[in-house]
């Protein structure tokens, strides 16, 4: 009987000098990866690396009629910082009572000598034939990059004539600076085969449509320099190889428009690179696409592999409503991350943030998502202690 006790005891004791082990192995495995959605509530997700440290910027969540931040060490723990803009600052141009609250919509922010810029798109208050969608796009500028903001001037960068959303600015190696945005779909209706179709259905009596022009800026940021571009729009023809997914909108029925939209550009061993995103923006199909140049101001030529990004419940997924991506790189520079807004049957209609793996190799585009299983951690980071 003791000699069975003694046996016990034993392995009871083998048995608890592996847990800690174990339960060592288990916590550092979880902190080398991470899991999508991130926990932060953000529409149009901008990621701005300075100083060894992320910030992120979006429209919604944590603000009230302006923009709040949220910062990082990893791109994946976040932590709020609360509003950095507010739209009744000394310059503030925008309508806080116009429709949807103003719109303060996509705000982007860059570091320029040592001050930060942030582009922004909001209903502006100068409008005398009472537009419902009054959109343009101011530059406010702080000297830390959680504000507090200031608008430059006391009117928008410039006015095109048409309302204007997503701003995104790219810095040229040659030091010359160019601005990005979309013309909203309102009051623009478009000929098309898709148009035409639907309205042969029944369906819609019209479609209207948002496009992605470009156009040089001054550097100071002080307005625009020559005439918008017309970069991107959506395909007139029904053969179009890209008329399917960036149609589906209306082709689902969900609304009589199609969109070109949240646009971001880069450029890499000599290929500027423009990602957009099609479709509504609260419907299930938004997805991102991507068109190559050898100019800043195109011609673009859209890539036959579009969407690059886009829901995943056909394969059994969970995730909608992927869309208007911004770029970022691992705390080493090796890896490159496409940041965007997407949903889940478990999030509902609210925006949540993803951060995925992204590819860009030979003019080629890849993303790897979206994904909602665990990933590792982006490289450059501190490996988790072992011990």
């Amino acid at each position: 009987m003791m000699k069975y006790i003694l046996l016990l005891f034993c392995f009871t004791g083998l048995s608890l000098h592996r847990l800690p082990a174990q339960t060592t192995q288990r916590v550092a495995t979880a902190k080398t990866t991470y899991t999508n959605p991130l926990n932060v509530q953000f529409g149009d997700p901008f990621v701005l690396y300075t100083a060894g440290t992320y910030y992120m910027y979006g429209t919604g969540a944590g603000a009230n009629k302006g923009f709040a931040a949220y910062s990082s060490k990893d791109l994946v723990n976040w932590k709020p910082e609360g509003q950095v803009y507010f739209h009744d600052n000394r310059n503030g141009w925008s309508d806080p009572e116009a429709s949807w609250g103003g719109a303060y919509w996509a705000p982007e922010v860059y570091e320029v000598k040592g001050k930060f810029y942030l582009f922004y798109s909001a209903q502006w208050k100068v409008n005398p034939t009472r537009e419902v969608e009054n959109f343009r796009i101011g530059v406010a500028v702080a000297d830390k990059p959680t504000g507090p903001f200031i608008d430059l001037t006391n009117k928008p960068i410039f006015d095109p004539g048409y309302p204007i959303i997503d701003a995104n600015v790219f810095f040229d190696t040659d030091g010359r600076t160019y601005l990005y945005y979309s013309r909203a779909a309102y009051k623009h209706p478009v000929e098309s085969e898709i148009a035409d179709w639907a309205k042969k259905k029944g369906w819609f009596k019209e479609v209207e449509e948002s496009w992605v022009y470009g156009v040089e800026i001054r550097p100071d940021f002080s307005g625009a320099i020559g005439e918008p571009v017309l970069l991107l729009r959506p395909p007139v023809r029904l053969t179009d190889k890209q008329a399917e997914w960036e149609s589906r909108s209306v082709t689902s029925r969900e609304v009589n428009r199609r969109w070109t939209e949240g646009s971001v550009t880069f450029k890499k061993e000599g290929i500027y690179y423009i990602m957009y995103s099609a479709n509504y923006f609260g419907g299930q199909h938004y997805a991102v696409g991507y068109a190559t140049s050898s100019s800043p101001l195109g011609p673009f030529k859209k890539s036959a592999d579009n969407p690059v990004l886009q829901k995943n419940t056909a394969k059994g997924g969970t995730v909608t409503g992927t869309g208007h991506n911004s770029i970022t790189y691992s705390p080493d520079g090796r890896e490159m991350f496409c940041v965007y807004h997407g949903r889940t049957t478990k999030t509902g209609e609210e925006r949540v943030v993803f951060i995925d793996r992204m590819e860009v190799k030979a003019g080629k585009i890849t993303v790897s998502g979206p994904t909602t299983t665990p990933q590792k951690l982006p490289s450059g980071l501190p490996l988790p202690n072992r011990n």
